[in-house]
């Protein structure tokens, strides 16, 4: 029997009208659905995509063009019917842009394509998807607006856009998706307002739009209304003025991160009515005010940080409320009062820090009772009293910074108990009484500062069984005594710094098993004795300090052998016998100070061969004899060249092509012959040539030859003799000759000096001038100067003017002249210094961009973070104290640290951390400097402490907070 066909059936007059008419209705949507989009045109569509790339990844191997579905393929989920629904593609590179024709794919409701360097822009037809819950196109490379046509999507959850590249602003269409769940746009290039529509999205649970630069205004009081919120994420943006009252409404918010912001005003007590917070991140802002005491409420509260902003009072008894704190950094702020001795009632804390305060009184015994501490850092307040000994009790404390305090007494012989303790540092306090030996048993310290006490005693031997010990830095104290051999024990040492106190004795031999050491301070003891050989053993040496002691005897042939030295100051011993030549093999050697010993001979010709002596080179107050050799003259890097207080005998010639040198004294020797014609001579003091009496040293024009230098020859004294005669015998003969050369002369000089002044006018009115260096310079100061005229000038500011500088070696560099304060007030400048030396006016505007050129403000914001951390540096590259100034290394470090920790925040802000790896090698915030003075050093000791003094701030070191960056975007 022959089946009818569906002809026959759908139009059979055998079936009541009723039943055609729904079978017709049930039919129909089908019908349309297939001709709208069958399943083999979306796998068509979909191969076409994939492969208009030249080489599609093997990851999709299994997309075949001759499948009629793509309901098999790898990353596509279809439904019963055939449809595409989900298409989740992540972490594979493609390289493509997004398909063209995303409107065909009529069922899709989940559109997954992140990390996979997806490129192009997000099309228009986005919007037809109309099935779409969920869009995941995050950390590609995506471009242009975002398009609000994404407001038709009515079922949408999720919108995940971040880490792209997108620009413009956020739509308000997006205020339609009523159903939205999580919109998460940061780290873009989005700009403008956040639209007050968001406050519409009553199911909105995530906002996180941080990381965009240019997001500006106030944050909404209409997110206040966005009552299921448990994460906003505003951070790293141009957001200001004050936080909402509002937000106090949001009871079911669990993260509230605005950090490195420009928000103002108080933090608002109605805080304390987001019962559920877990995390508030409000640090790197210009909040004022003091801290709610409501936050006290905040029974869940895990993480508090608030640090560097403007808070003042005191930090409130009612935080021992929080009792799941964890973490609170409190730190760069003007909080003052004492802390409360409720905090340690806080069993889960485990960072503690109120850095960079005014907190006086003294340190609580109760924080005894916080057993989960990892962190305590107190440093930079007014605390004074005793330090507890119950802090012994923290047995998991791995960080105890207390440094520039007030305190006193002896340090706890039960800081031995905190057996996880790695860095420990008290310095600048008044702390009495000797290094405790127990120190010296904990198996994880790495760090041991105790700079600038009144600490006495010995050095206990016990210090040899801290083989974890990295830096060890007691200087500035009372502490007498040798220095124990077993040192020796101390495998990974690398900065020893034992300077300013009352060491007698030698240095041991075993100290050439500390083979990791690269910086040895051990100036100003009483250390005699001759110099182990056993320093040839610290092939990573870097610095050597041992100036300012009673060291005798040769100096070491051997330490040529360590050739990453870039310092060596041995000056004021009694260091005999000759300059080893073998010193000119440390061909990293920036710095050489034999001033103010017993050396006699020559200068060998070998330390010419030092291509990066840059810094200085000090040979005064010795014996030294004969002539500057010829190899000095390849010295053309060198900035500061003392050879004063010898017997050195000859001509200067050596010295005319040392176009770098900005300090130059020769004083009292025996040399002779005309001066060098070169800027640096001309501008000598006398007193820098003093007391060589074969040497033409008037300072006029006449003891300057240019031939000196360029021939080598010094200029035979007859010859002018004879030449004077010839002349007087022809003005004798020739009387109307001789007054036309007269007035010939007075023209010629007449016109040299007008040529002079306008050279120097252009160089400036004030010369000689006085330079400062704070880096190597690879171009002279000459080369500077000359550039100094007005057809390079580039800009003009209320400061000075600023010149374009071409240099010899093809370097550009920017110049910028100074105005005196007269020509600043009359280029309608104002000082507000108020007669404060720059340094400290800086250090004042804390943690403000006011100290930067107005011109500035409008440079993108991650140069201008980079300014204001580059600016941070700097301050502590001036401290007052020569102990608090970081390393060359150290400063470089922080630099390198500022150019890349974009890349590193990028690494940490998609997750929330609760306790941060400790990071040994990166600093905290730039603020972290105590607001002293700054004193200009003589130029000798410029080049002396500056730059081998590591920086005892080290609680900067250890910082979680402002390195890891911790919080949502």
């Amino acid at each position: 029997m022959s089946m009818p066909s569906s002809r026959q059936i759908l139009f059979s007059s055998s079936l009541p009208s009723s039943s055609l008419s729904f079978f017709i209705l049930t039919l129909l949507p089908t019908l349309l659905s297939t001709s709208l989009a069958a399943p083999n045109h979306e796998a068509s569509i979909l191969f076409s995509w994939l492969h208009s790339s030249p080489s599609p990844p093997s990851f999709f191997s299994n997309w075949n063009n001759l499948d009629s579905t793509p309901c098999n393929w790898t990353s596509i989920t279809c439904s019963p019917q055939g449809f595409v629904t989900e298409i989740n593609i992540q972490s594979v590179p493609l390289q493509l842009p997004l398909p063209f024709n995303l409107s065909s794919f009529r069922f899709l409701s989940k559109l997954v394509i992140s990390d996979a360097n997806i490129t192009g822009t997000i099309p228009l037809d986005i919007g037809d998807c109309v099935s779409l819950a969920s869009i995941d196109l995050s950390s590609n490379s995506l471009v242009g607006i975002i398009p609000g046509s994404i407001g038709r999507l009515r079922n949408l959850e999720d919108l995940i856009l971040n880490s792209n590249q997108l620009t413009g602003k956020m739509p308000v269409e997006l205020s339609n998706c009523s159903r939205l769940k999580n919109l998460l746009l940061f780290d873009n290039h989005l700009g403008g307002y956040i639209p007050t529509e968001l406050g519409k999205l009553s199911s909105l649970e995530a906002l996180r739009a941080g990381g965009n630069k240019d997001i500006i205004g106030k944050v909404p009081d209409e997110l206040g209304d966005c009552s299921n919120l448990t994460i906003l994420g505003l951070a790293e943006t141009r957001i200001s003025g004050s936080l909402p009252v509002s937000l106090g409404k949001l009871s079911k918010l669990q993260t509230l991160s605005i950090y490195t912001t420009m928000l103002s005003g108080e933090i608002p007590s109605d805080i304390g009515n987001c019962s559920e917070l877990v995390s508030l991140f409000l640090y790197e802002n210009s909040l004022s005010g003091s801290i709610p005491p409501e936050i006290g409420k905040l029974e869940k509260l895990e993480q508090l940080l608030l640090w560097q902003n403007s808070l003042v009072g005191v930090i409130p008894e009612e935080i021992g409320n929080c009792t799941s704190l964890k973490m609170i950094d409190l730190s760069l702020n003007s909080l003052s009062g004492t802390m409360p001795s409720s905090i340690g009632g806080l069993l889960e804390l485990e960072e503690f820090m109120i850095s960079n305060n005014k907190v006086s009184g003294s340190i609580p015994s109760s924080l005894s009772n916080a057993s989960n501490l990892l962190q305590l850092q107190l440093d930079t307040n007014q605390i004074s009293g005793l330090i507890p000994p119950e802090l012994g009790k923290l047995s998991k404390l791995t960080v105890f910074f207390a440094w520039q305090n007030q305190l006193e007494g002896s340090i706890p012989l039960s800081l031995a108990n905190c057996s996880n303790l790695q860095a420990l540092d008290l310095s600048h306090n008044s702390l009495t009484g000797s290094v405790p030996p127990g120190l010296f048993q904990l198996q994880n310290l790495t760090k041991l500062l105790l700079i600038s006490n009144d600490i006495s005693g010995s050095i206990p031997p016990e210090i040899g069984n801290c083989s974890s010990l990295v830096r060890l830095r007691l200087g500035n104290n009372r502490i007498s005594g040798g220095i124990p051999k077993e040192i020796a024990g101390l495998k990974n040492l690398n900065f020893l710094d034992l300077s300013s106190n009352r060491l007698q004795g030698s240095v041991p031999d075993e100290i050439g098993s500390c083979t990791e050491l690269q910086m040895i301070d051990l100036s100003n003891n009483t250390l005699q004795g001759t110099l182990p050989n056993s320093l040839s053993s610290l092939r990573g040496l870097q610095v050597l300090d041992i100036s300012i002691n009673q060291f005798e005897g040769q100096i070491p042939g051997s330490l040529g052998l360590l050739v990453s030295l870039n310092k060596l100051i041995l000056s004021r011993n009694s260091f005999s016998g000759l300059i080893p030549s073998s010193l000119g093999l440390c061909s990293s050697l920036q710095l050489l100070d034999l001033g103010s010993n017993e050396l006699t001979g020559s200068i060998p010709m070998e330390l010419g061969r030092i291509e990066a002596l840059d810094i200085a080179l000090n040979l005064s107050y010795n014996g030294l004899t004969g002539s500057i050799p010829p190899q000095i003259s390849a010295l053309t890097k060198l900035s500061i060249l003392d050879l004063s207080h010898n017997k050195l005998e000859g001509n200067l010639s050596q010295l005319a092509g040392l176009d770098n040198l900005v300090s130059l004294n020769i004083s009292y020797n025996n040399f002779t012959g005309y001066l060098p014609d070169n800027k640096l001579f001309r501008q000598l003091s006398p007193t820098d040539l003093a007391a060589n009496q074969g040497l033409c040293s008037s300072i006029k024009d006449s003891c300057f030859l240019s031939d000196v230098g360029r021939t080598g020859l010094p200029v035979n004294g007859e010859d002018i003799r004879q030449s004077r005669k010839l002349k007087l015998a022809i003005s004798l003969l020739i009387t109307l000759t001789i007054a036309m050369v007269i007035m010939g002369t007075i023209a010629i000089i007449h016109a040299r000096r007008t040529v002079r002044d306008d050279d120097e006018s252009e160089l400036g009115d004030s010369w000689p001038w006085q330079f400062t260096l704070f880096q190597k310079l690879n171009f002279s100061m000459d080369q500077v100067l000359r550039c100094m005229v007005d057809a390079n000038v580039i800009g003009k500011g209320c400061s000075g003017i600023v010149y374009r500088a071409d240099m010899d070696n093809g370097e550009v560099i920017a110049v910028k002249k100074l105005w005196p304060n007269t020509m600043a007030a009359a280029n309608g400048c104002t000082d507000d210094k108020k007669g404060l030396h720059v340094v400290d006016w800086v250090r004042q505007k804390r943690g403000g961009i006011e100290v930067l050129d107005p011109c500035l403000l409008s440079r993108p914001e991650p140069e201008i973070d980079e300014m204001m951390q580059a600016l941070g540096v700097a301050l502590l590259c001036v401290n007052s104290s020569p102990d608090e100034r970081p390393t060359m290394k150290d400063a470089a470090a922080m630099l390198k640290e500022i150019k890349h920790e974009r890349e590193e925040y990028a690494k940490v802000d998609m997750l929330l951390k609760g306790s941060p790896a400790i990071d040994t090698e990166n600093k905290k915030s730039s603020s972290a400097v105590p607001a002293s003075s700054s004193s200009k050093p003589a130029m000798q000791s410029l080049y002396r402490k500056s730059n081998n003094s590591s920086f005892s701030a080290s609680s900067l070191l250890y910082s979680s907070s402002s390195n890891a960056k911790v919080g949502f975007k």
